[in-house]
């Protein structure tokens, strides 16, 4: 089992940035590869951007590329997402996954979740 929290959600205004982060506990050696999704109320969940943890190769929705960067720290136990010229429409509750990555860009692909931290940006 795999135990994700994260933190750092907050308000913002438009063009600002914002890092948010997620904390990984346990079987942490079984996971492939970690992610970000998000979700706004009455929408499916969207992928934001994934980081296979070995080899360190990240992918990016095409929504957040230039803007967002995923990383995460030497000992692979924290995930990072650092949001910058953020809009409006970035606005959503940010989930962080982590799984065997069979699919990246969709949620099946991931084993384990988080309970999400909230970003808002207003304009």
């Amino acid at each position: 089992q795999v135990q994700l929290v994260e933190s750092g959600g907050g308000s913002v205004q438009a063009g600002g940035s914002l890092n948010i982060s997620c904390a990984a506990s346990g079987d942490t050696s079984s996971t492939t590869c970690m992610a970000w999704f998000r979700q706004t109320p009455g929408e499916e969940r969207e992928w934001v951007a994934t980081i296979f943890i070995r080899a360190g190769a990240t992918y990016y929705a095409q929504s957040v590329q230039g803007r967002f960067t995923i990383s995460q720290d030497n000992a692979k136990t924290t995930l990072y997402l650092q949001m910058n010229s953020l809009k409006p429409e970035d606005t959503a509750m940010y989930y962080c996954a982590a799984g065997g990555c069979a699919v990246v860009g969709f949620s099946r692909g991931y084993n384990y979740w988080g309970r999400g931290t909230q970003v808002s940006v207003s304009s």
